[in-house]
């Protein structure tokens, strides 16, 4: 594991000759403009980013023999993200994750949402519903700051938005900096209101399309993992990952335990857990390390969540279209989406996703790259 913090000179900081360019890259039915943002830096990282979804869209990295290429699930238009059921790329909430029975209270209130998944066949209101922040038009902005330039995508939740209390004002901003591709999330609220954003990034460090990562090696000082019930739900305890396959303490092919005969890969179809961190206080620090022996890439994750979902793809169809030509199979790609825990406003013992007015929510999320 690394001991070099985001942003740090060692981690190629800051990200020297970064250009911003946009581009159009459709219309909604409803007639809303959809851009693309391109981000692209000296280190030979690039970033498309569009403001439907907030969606990384694509994001190209050097291999170790120096070859640029796709890292990241998605689509190569607008209509793929329109009707596609997997989030590729795209920013969720206002609640990532699941919210069990769709329902929740806030100080005696109770608050329902549309319900839109139903793993063994119990509803749950998933990323924030049908229409979540992944299927909405983000207000778009660019600028520059002491670290080069950025995307800003800005989004109104109204008071009553698929159940939610209060009116949500949500803001992402995108940075290259040299190796790193930073996430932050920053909201405010006029109403007591959950809030969980994450970004649903589908990584293949090999390339898109290039096959599945169960060869890929991951890395997670996570010492507990969220117990799940046959929905999918927690049971509300954090078990030790000793003995279990989801012990990364050690790096582990992602593959070699998936097939286990465990009680919990089995509800998941596979890794579809939370991923517990040793800080939860906000703090920096090092979700999980990703090393892909066929391309020499290296990705890691840091943020000042208290957890991290490790998922493997393993609801993504066969044969799905992805970008360029490229075919996308189940288990094409593994996300570790930096949140907090899942159904929390129904889980008093797991750290507070409530925000209230005058609090400001603000989490950061780094992605960094490199080969070894």
């Amino acid at each position: 594991m690394s001991d070099v913090s985001p942003g740090s000179a060692a981690a190629g900081f800051p990200a020297d000759g970064t250009t911003l360019t946009r581009r159009p890259f459709g219309t909604t039915p409803a007639g809303e403009a959809v851009e693309c943002f391109t981000l692209s830096n000296a280190a030979g990282l690039s970033v498309d980013l569009i403001n439907y979804g907030a969606a990384i869209v694509r994001l190209r990295v050097p291999d170790r023999a120096g070859t640029v290429g796709d890292v990241t699930l998605g689509y190569d238009d607008l209509a793929g993200y329109l009707a596609g059921p997997c989030y590729f790329g795209a920013v969720v909430g206002r609640f990532g994750n699941r919210i069990a029975g769709g329902q929740f209270s806030i100080d005696d209130d109770t608050f329902t949402l549309p319900l839109n998944d139903s793993p063994g066949g119990q509803p749950c209101s998933l990323h924030g519903g049908p229409q979540g922040f992944d299927k909405r038009v983000w207000a778009a902005a660019t600028g520059s700051d002491d670290h080069g330039p950025f995307a800003k995508f800005t989004l109104v939740s109204p008071e009553g938005d698929a159940g939610y209390p209060g009116t949500l004002d949500a803001a992402v901003v995108y940075h290259l900096r040299g190796t790193e591709l930073e996430v932050v999330y920053t909201a405010h609220t006029d109403s007591a209101t959950p809030v969980n954003l994450t970004q649903h990034a589908y990584f293949n460090l090999n390339g898109a399309g290039s096959g599945d990562v169960l060869e890929h090696i991951l890395q997670s000082p996570a010492d507990r993992y969220v117990l799940v019930d046959a929905g999918l739900i927690p049971t509300g305890e954090l078990a030790s990952v000793t003995g279990t396959p989801f012990d990364f303490t050690s790096p582990h092919a992602i593959g070699a335990r998936i097939g286990d005969d465990h009680p919990q890969l089995a509800l998941g179809h596979g890794y579809d857990h939370t991923l517990v961190l040793p800080d939860g206080d906000g703090s920096w620090q090092l979700a999980a390390k990703v090393f892909a022996p066929a391309s020499g890439r290296t990705l890691e994750v840091w943020t000042t969540e208290p957890g991290v979902q490790f998922y493997t793809g393993n609801f993504i169809a066969d044969g799905t279209p992805g970008k360029a030509g490229a075919i996308y199979d189940r288990r094409g790609g593994f996300c570790l989406e930096t949140q907090h825990f899942p159904d929390s406003p129904n889980q008093p013992a797991f750290p507070d996703t409530i925000l209230r007015p005058g609090e400001s929510y603000r989490t950061t999320t780094v992605f960094r790259f490199g080969t070894a």
